[in-house]
């Protein structure tokens, strides 16, 4: 996969804490920051996936009374 360069700006105290992290980590600052972000996709991945599932829990009765049960073809 290729790279590309981002470049962003930080407090002190981030960026300290981010190099002590990926160092504690035995990771680069540029590994650390990668991670982070597929983590953060991952999570939201699986908020929206929980987020619709409880959705279709809830409304459950509702889509049965308006498009009938699973399994009874359409109308």
């Amino acid at each position: 996969m290729s790279k590309t360069q981002l470049n962003v700006r930080v407090d002190e105290a981030t960026a300290e804490a981010a190099r002590e992290r990926a160092s504690q980590r035995g990771i680069s600052v540029n590994r650390y920051i990668e991670e982070l972000v597929k983590q953060d996709e991952g999570e939201n991945g699986r908020a929206f996936v929980e987020a619709a599932a409880d959705f279709m829990k809830r409304y459950e009765e509702v889509f049965t009374q308006e498009f009938g049960a699973r399994g009874e073809g359409s109308r």
